[in-house]
């Protein structure tokens, strides 16, 4: 199927019929099970989905930078009725096709914006997210307008105190893209950032050992006025990251900063 930016197209898992990918340019960039809203295959979009849980219970207000086929949002709707989303891609067509092919939350629950992801992150109420997610790739890579400093000082705009900017990163080893996506939010988040637990490393361990290629998520947790906000080296987080499927590892604190040392923020 033609759209704006190439072509799309779904197909069905042979073993799970109601279970689709949607693939775009021929990349796989969404998978979703029709008869459950909850239902997460890419093992990134999980682990995010257990950082998100650790939230304070109730609905939140979100915003997703390349939504593709919104299974994230579809999850958070799943998981927290009464959320208001919006989901954000350059691709206008597909955002046409998803509300088509998908059962997606529908307005206000969850509004599509056919938009570029940074101008739609600059354009927002500032202090107004509970959760920004940056999701959005050009092939493998993504866009250099929405990856530094620059993009992590607006998704910490966009964030109320103590919200929280997910980051999805496709690095290969030494990981320096994953480095420099560290230094980047360390910078935008503040100098304590990474002491108080609320900036994370999340990967597969043998991603974050530098064996293969494979997504990292960067978690960022904006300042609050006191202690109460996220802490992304709970405990209880860690365990749940773990029991996943697919167990993935979280770095946060010394370990973060170590390997983060040799990491450049990028503007």
């Amino acid at each position: 199927m033609a759209i704006d930016t190439g072509s799309a197209r779904i197909e069905q898992d042979p073993d799970h019929p109601a279970r689709v990918t949607l693939y775009v340019n021929g990349v796989p960039s969404s998978c979703l099970d029709l008869t459950d809203p909850g239902f997460l295959a890419f093992e990134y979009l999980q682990q995010m989905a257990a950082v998100v849980d650790r939230l304070p219970p109730g609905p939140v207000r979100a915003v997703h930078l390349g939504a593709a086929g919104c299974a994230l949002p579809r999850q958070i709707e799943h998981a927290r009725p009464g959320s208001r989303q919006i989901g954000v891609d350059v691709d206008a067509r597909l955002l046409t096709l998803v509300r088509e092919w998908f059962d997606l939350p529908r307005s206000p629950a969850l509004r599509l914006r056919a938009e570029d992801g940074g101008r739609a992150l600059a354009g927002l109420t500032p202090g107004l997210a509970d959760v920004v997610v940056r999701d959005a790739f050009d092939g493998d890579t993504t866009p250099e307008h929405l990856v530094g400093t620059e993009f992590a000082r607006a998704c910490r705009r966009a964030l109320r105190p103590g919200g929280l900017a997910l980051a999805n990163c496709a690095d290969r080893p030494p990981l320096n893209l994953a480095r420099a996506e560290v230094a980047s939010f360390a910078a935008a988040f503040g100098p304590t950032a990474v002491a108080e637990h609320r900036l994370a490393l999340i990967a597969e361990p043998a991603v974050l050992k530098g064996r293969r290629y494979g997504n990292v998520v960067v978690a960022a947790v904006a300042p609050g006025d006191d202690d109460a906000g996220l802490d992304l080296g709970d405990a209880a987080l860690g365990r749940a990251l773990r029991s996943l499927a697919v167990p993935a590892q979280v770095l946060t604190g010394a370990e973060l900063e170590r390997f983060a040392s040799s990491g450049v923020a990028l503007p």
